[in-house]
């Protein structure tokens, strides 16, 4: 049994925006979604270039194992050919984009994927995502830091730590092949959807609208959320190609939002891959059974009606973002393979990470807490307690606890001296033992994680 795609794609620039950033392309075997970043000089340009590479692949014929090599040589070209025009034209500094992908042959297809944006797969009337965000927010979520419900309306969730973009280096992609089954439907859109848009909601316009219809009605539903960014709709339905009476008429690709204009600035082949997706019109209102662009960057100014404000934003350079996202994620990870000790509603308890946080963001979380209550301590171990034991790893955490709980079995007579060491003569310390005094001066420096420390936790 054969199988072919109907497609459809929609782009709106959103209420707030002066332009539209996003890229989308569709057609009977490739899908395409970029969404730019990098200021309004910039991320249209970016997110252009990308779909533009991506839509050469259309005129060839690809086996199923030739699928993600093309789709990774390609996004990888389209990388280098940003971070080259970005070098050559300071007006495009800090511009990036996301990416998804999505390449057919036959029954089989692959796809590709970096940065925020999404896919979903609706099979037997259940909506999946199937793409993994790559955001700061997600990553704190994955690793128990956040919930998604505070992950939705986190000040960072827009901070992307995978993109295309100016910045030299190897691509990291996401990437899968799956079997198309007859009745699937696809959709692969931006943020300013699935940002405005209820899950639930989307899967119910799914489910219940022709192709067309559904890609309007989403639109539509962003628009009435607000609409704070540009929204752009790619979706694509597997039907079984036996059946004449459901297959798309018009097999025209479909070209919307910024991938639909030509920058005119050269790509690395001498010819702007832009304009090879721009030389495909976008569909018409009046083709049956495809896809309507709405492609804002076409459309006169008069566009300007629906918005019931602009509210300017100063884009933040992908440039910036990158470095951040890099340094938070190394900060992070570090933070994780640290404990120490402290008390937590009057009990010795085990914490990993450190005990600072980076704003809102908590960088320890409880590990274990143990019966021991902070009160039974010996005085000098409650001093260091109360500022906090550090250790690098778990065992060496619980090893501080073993200490603790040998201590409370044997008191001390003489607090100012390490616990379980024998008493020195008065006036003179035992030879080769440490000097009394566990606490520091006030003033003085708190010793580095890993140095040594007085006593024996």
């Amino acid at each position: 049994m054969g199988i072919q795609l109907r497609f459809a794609a929609y782009s709106d620039v959103g209420l707030v925006r002066s332009n539209n950033q996003d890229g989308g392309y569709a057609s009977p075997n490739l899908l395409v979604l970029a969404d730019g970043m990098g200021g309004a000089a910039a991320g249209d340009v970016a997110s252009s270039v990308t779909v533009g590479h991506l839509a050469a692949l259309d005129d060839d014929v690809y086996g199923a194992d030739d699928l993600l090599p093309v789709l990774r040589k390609s996004v990888n070209e389209a990388h280098v050919d940003l971070v080259e025009r970005a070098e050559n034209d300071p007006n495009l500094a800090g511009m990036g984009t996301t990416c998804i992908a999505l390449l057919r042959s036959s029954n089989k297809l692959a796809m590709v994927h970096i940065g925020d944006s999404r896919a979903y797969l609706l099979r037997d009337g259940k909506l999946t995502q199937v793409t993994h965000d790559h955001t700061l927010v997600q990553f704190l979520v994955d690793h128990g830091q956040l919930t998604p419900e505070e992950a939705e309306h986190h000040p960072k969730r827009n901070v992307i730590m995978r993109a295309l973009g100016d910045t030299p280096g190897d691509v990291e992609l996401d990437e899968s092949v799956r079997e198309a089954m007859p009745g699937d439907r696809w959709l692969l859109c931006s943020d300013g959807l699935f940002g405005v848009v209820a899950h639930e909601t989307i899967e119910e316009t799914l489910s219940r609208r022709n192709l067309n219809a559904a890609g309007e009605k989403l639109i539509e539903l962003a628009l009435a959320g607000g609409a704070p960014d540009n929204v752009t709709v790619v979706l694509a339905e597997v039907v079984d190609d036996s059946d004449t009476g459901s297959i798309q008429r018009s097999q025209q690709p479909i070209v919307v939002g910024s991938a639909a204009v030509d920058h005119r600035r050269p790509s690395r082949g001498g010819k702007s891959a832009a304009a090879k997706a721009a030389a495909l019109p976008p569909a018409s209102a009046d083709s049956p059974d495809t896809g309507q662009s709405q492609d804002e960057a076409a459309a006169p100014e008069g566009a300007e009606r629906r918005r019931s404000r602009v509210l300017p934003r100063v884009a933040v350079l992908f440039g910036v973002l990158a470095i951040i996202g890099a340094v938070l994620f190394g900060a992070y990870t570090w933070t994780q393979s640290r404990y120490y000790v402290a008390s937590h509603n009057g009990r010795v308890t085990i914490y990993r990470g450190i005990s600072q946080s980076l704003g809102p963001i908590k960088l320890s979380h409880i590990q274990e807490e143990t019966d021991i209550k902070v009160g039974d301590l010996q005085p000098v171990a409650r001093e260091r307690l109360e500022a906090n034991i550090s250790r690098g790893s778990l065992e060496e955490a619980r090893k501080v606890i073993s200490n603790l709980r040998e201590e409370m079995a044997t008191p001390s007579t003489n607090p100012s001296t390490a616990p379980n060491a024998p008493a020195p003569a008065p006036g003179s310390p035992a030879p080769g033992s440490p000097a009394p005094s566990p606490t520091a001066a006030p003033g003085a420096a708190q010793a580095p994680d890993g140095a040594a420390s007085n006593g024996a936790v």
